[in-house]
């Protein structure tokens, strides 16, 4: 007996094989593009605060003569736009310039700090993932057709209600309990492994809340599928039937807002930072905005820039891949 295998569609095909070039180019124009305006916008905005770098850095009792030579030195009474494009050539030289107050090279600043703000961000995501997941399934199959009320509406408002929350406002709180009061963990600092945990938690708890719902829904949905019900009338044990069924279909949605949720918690750790006084790129720019260090601040906001883009662009081809569909709603 031979076994009929049903032919693929053209289609199918097509949006299989055919549309990851078109993908890619899309991406990387687009990518292209946004770099550009980031790198512009950057420039544009630090060159736009008031006061001069150089007296920044040299101090109040610096000679003008000083001032004057360091100013010419950095290129700093060139026009505008040949400022502009030397930064540009530069960047793309790779060359981000010299920190006006370390006198240090930007790319070293930031290597020596990039370790520090991508391990809290990394941690911070891993520890969103590890609660929302879980919790969202338990309370999807606890509150499913109409049960546990007050489980749901509890649920709803406590995951709103941190949601909402700002992570610098999360982590005051969590200092001033957790390590002024109860002394439990360090108040501020990158001293060892307990140094993590309130910076961690402060980034991990919003998104947490949001993907904790978008997990819920989802678990709801498949719940109700026909392969549901299919694999119920089999008698298969519940978990079996919620942990190898339900959550793998489940969590495709969740996983591609949490890959968008990562570039948001990026750009968090620069209050985060700022609020545990950790050594990362979000207190390095905070300082060198105040100080008007133009290369080291115009760098780190270029990382951020691109670890944002860069992530998002993951995300796009992993959507692609998962549900080839969204290449051709966008054709």
């Amino acid at each position: 007996m031979t076994t009929m295998t049903a032919p693929v569609a053209p289609e199918s095909r097509r949006t299989g094989e055919s549309r990851w070039p078109r993908f890619v180019l899309r991406r990387s124009g687009r990518l292209v593009m946004s770099l550009w305006v980031l790198l512009t916008a950057s420039f544009l905005m630090i060159h736009a605060l008031p006061g001069d770098p150089v007296r920044g850095a040299l101090g109040p009792t610096a000679s003008a003569e000083l001032v004057a030579a360091r100013r010419e030195q950095l290129g700093l009474d060139d026009p505008l736009l040949l400022q502009y494009w030397n930064y540009l050539a530069g960047v793309l030289t790779g060359r981000l310039g010299v920190s006006f107050g370390s006198n240090l090279p930007v790319a070293q600043v930031i290597a020596d700090r990039l370790p520090a703000t991508a391990s809290l961000a990394i941690l911070a995501f891993a520890v969103a993932i590890a609660v929302a997941i879980p919790l969202g399934v338990v309370v999807a199959v606890r509150t499913r057709r109409g049960r546990g009320r007050g489980l749901e509406l509890g649920f709803a408002s406590g995951s709103v209600f941190l949601s909402a929350i700002p992570d610098f406002l999360i982590g005051v709180a969590l200092v001033w309990i957790f390590a002024v009061n109860l002394g439990w963990f360090p108040i501020a600092g990158r001293s060892g492994p307990e140094s993590y945990v309130l910076p961690v938690l402060a980034l991990a708890i919003g998104p947490a809340a949001v993907l904790s719902r978008i997990v819920r829904v989802e678990m709801l949905t498949v719940l109700d599928a026909d392969f549901i019900r299919t694999a119920r009338a089999k008698r298969l044990p519940a978990w079996r039937v919620h942990l190898t069924h339900a959550l793998p279909n489940a969590v495709t949605a969740t996983l591609t807002l949490a890959g968008l949720l990562l570039s948001s918690l990026v750009v968090g750790t620069v209050l985060v930072e700022n609020v545990f006084a950790w050594p990362g790129l979000g207190s390095t720019i905070v300082q060198a905005i105040l100080t008007k260090d133009y290369p080291l601040a115009q760098g780190v906001v270029l990382v951020y820039g691109v670890g944002v883009l860069v992530i998002n662009t993951i995300v796009d081809a992993a959507l692609l891949v998962l549900d080839p569909r969204t290449a051709a709603e966008e054709d």
